[in-house]
């Protein structure tokens, strides 16, 4: 009972932000699954981290609308007709925003705006007021940086007017991804993007032509952080791997890859089918919600979600790396190390057949490279060499590269760039053309003397963190996180690139 009192006499917490900690603390308070006590320990441990989903799922920890379908039939839920001119097609998705769940309460997609709301756009100004209205209702709405939309490969006219609102507004909220393949986007749009998320940290830019490619289809969304999904389905849950932690239990570099390793992913995805049992078998979700019976969503297009985080971490401590050339990101042995753990993670994930998930991901959990959360210190967001060591641009991309295909549910770099680049975006895409020929499937920029600035993965004002550090309540829901990140995991001293 003190905790829930805590919360209510918080004064940095707005009304909705203790609304779903009173709601954390509910779900928390029984326990459904059968767990054995080899996973319990690895639990207590935080060997295995639950990403605070709590004890009793009631709706999927991430869900991807197929909003094609309110543009084609509206929705008779929500007693909408489909739309026919601009304001219907954006006042359309703000409703339907507001019954879309997830971990966050908030929709974590939003969709390929500029797609859905292409065919609408006649008269550019009444599109571009309309569009800039709706963006800045989404910023102030839809209130947690986690909300994430879409855009391209294609060079659309929506597309422009959404990146002209974004760089105008510099919100925080949606976050913001472009589809980009260089033989599909035109490169003006492609230079508008990167002077866009030079000013607000966004869009970032996904490896169209490896996303399709390993999805198997043009339709699929990056959604929350950077999150990969096949339109239309989803993510039951997300849970984590702490390697760093992990590391620590293993006599030897071959105790941690053959006994450590296996044991200990193998016991996290038994757990991952037994939260997801509850979710489909127990809960009401799947049974009741107009997302299904109207296929905005479809069951079978879900999957489980195995996070890892600590990579470098765990190869440092196991090679007892001190000196810098011997550490994960600069030394052949500890990336030749960090190579092998993940190839060891995706022949066990890859190995195990899950009885929730169906044919499109091939009965499989995804392997997601996790961001972190606002408590790590000392862990480093999945394969990320450490904040304070990164090499030069160019040697950093070539390190990173190898790990990106094993991550098609989500895995990114983050660069920051001087404020000088602003006058040269094209610089910018260049340096993603070589990326992405590299095998980088998702890469975010933004230059230093942003106020919005990209965390881990989600986006925060450094005014609003300035704001919460007084004492006062903001409306993010991720800026407690981004200011703990700050603090604790050093996100905003990224090394500078010039």
């Amino acid at each position: 009972m003190n905790q829930v009192l805590e919360i209510i006499k918080n004064e940095t917490l707005t009304y909705n932000q203790q609304l779903l900690q009173l709601a954390g603390y509910a779900g928390n308070s029984i326990e459904v699954f059968d767990i054995d006590e080899e996973t319990k320990k690895l639990l207590d441990a935080e060997i295995i981290c639950t990403m605070f989903e709590g004890n009793t799922p009631y709706r999927p920890r991430y869900v991807i609308p197929n909003y094609e379908v309110l543009m084609e039939k509206g929705c008779e839920f929500l007693s909408l007709e489909a739309p026919t001119d601009i304001w219907e097609a954006t006042n359309s998705l703000l409703i339907l925003y507001k019954h879309v769940p997830s971990i966050t309460s908030y929709p974590v997609y939003l969709g390929n705006i500029d797609t859905l709301l292409n065919p609408f756009v006649k008269d550019e100004e009444e599109a571009y007021k309309a569009i800039k209205l709706f963006l800045k209702h989404v910023d102030s709405a839809l209130t947690d940086s986690f909300v994430h939309a879409n855009i391209g490969p294609v060079d659309t006219k929506a597309g422009r007017l959404i990146l002209k609102a974004m760089k105008e507004l510099e919100c925080a909220m949606p976050n913001l991804t472009v589809k980009y393949d260089k033989d599909i986007t035109s490169k003006e749009f492609a230079k508008l993007c990167a002077s866009t998320a030079l000013v607000t940290a966004k869009p970032s830019f996904a490896n169209h032509k490896m996303d399709t490619a390993d999805f198997g289809t043009e339709n699929y969304a990056l959604a929350s952080c950077y999150n990969g999904f096949i339109v239309g389905g989803g993510g039951y849950t997300l849970v984590r791997l702490v390697l760093s932690r992990l590391a620590e239990t293993a006599d030897s570099v071959e105790d941690f890859l053959y006994n450590k390793l296996p044991f200990a992913a193998e016991k996290m995805l038994n757990y991952i089918d037994e939260r997801i049992k509850f979710l489909v078998e127990e809960a009401a979700f799947f049974k009741t919600s107009f997302l299904i019976k109207e296929g905005f969503i479809k069951k079978e297009l879900f999957t489980g979600m195995f996070g890892m985080v600590g990579l470098a971490e765990a190869v440092n401590h196991l090679l007892n790396a001190t000196e810098q050339n011997d550490r994960f990101g600069y030394g052949d042995e500890a990336n030749e190390l960090g190579l092998k753990i993940v190839e060891k993670l995706n022949e066990v994930v890859t190995s195990y057949k899950s009885p929730y998930v169906g044919d499109a991901y091939k009965n499989n959990h995804v392997m997601h490279c996790q961001v972190g959360i606002d408590t790590d210190t000392g862990i480093s967001p999945g394969c990320r060499i450490p904040v304070g060591e990164e090499p030069e641009i160019f040697k950093h991309i070539i390190q990173s590269a190898p790990f990106h295909k094993y991550f098609f549910n989500g895995i990114g770099d983050i660069f920051v760039f001087e404020d000088t680049y602003k006058d040269n975006p094209e610089a910018i895409v260049n340096v993603i053309d070589g990326a992405f020929n590299s095998g980088i499937r998702y890469i975010s920029a933004y230059a230093g003397g942003c106020d919005v600035v990209r965390v881990t993965g989600y986006l925060v004002k450094k005014s609003e963190v300035a704001q919460l550090e007084s004492g006062q309540a903001v409306k993010n829901n991720a800026t407690v996180f981004g200011m703990n990140a700050k603090n604790g995991a050093k996100a905003f001293d990224r090394r500078l690139r010039d």
